[in-house]
């Protein structure tokens, strides 16, 4: 298996550079495999999420329409793939960020009751509990 940075991700999504795209789609669409899959981490997914939105200023059913068809791809294994899975459904619902979703869906599956915050923008997400 090999891994997946940022850059290569998102040259693949936005398809914005001749040279780079190109090769991120030739390994993504040719060279993996189910049997040969690539691994993305929550890291990967959650900056890919960052600069979807804040360098390609797409929305936040665009980002979370990308981050579905990832984690529908049977070449792809996603680090807590249902963790990411409820961060998209909350980003896609309007819920809450995706960040702040995965936070909430990361603290419940280590079996945390509630994740405390300050942060008002989470009061929509059932895993925080506000201060």
């Amino acid at each position: 298996m090999i891994g997946l940075d940022t850059n290569v991700l998102v040259r693949y999504l936005a398809q914005d550079d001749a040279v780079q795209s190109a090769r991120a789609t030739r390994i993504i669409e040719r060279h993996l495999t189910e049997d040969r899959p690539a691994f993305i981490s929550l890291v990967t997914l959650v900056e890919t999420v960052w600069v979807l939105d804040r360098l390609y200023g797409q929305s936040d059913g665009e980002i979370a329409a990308a981050i579905e068809r990832i984690l529908q791809v049977g070449v792809f294994v996603v680090q807590n793939e249902q963790e990411a899975f409820t961060a998209m459904v909350a980003l896609k619902t309007g819920a809450g960020t995706f960040s702040d979703a995965l936070i909430g869906a990361l603290g419940a599956c280590a079996g945390c009751t509630a994740t405390l915050t300050f942060d008002k923008g989470t009061k929509r997400l059932k895993q925080f509990r506000l201060l």
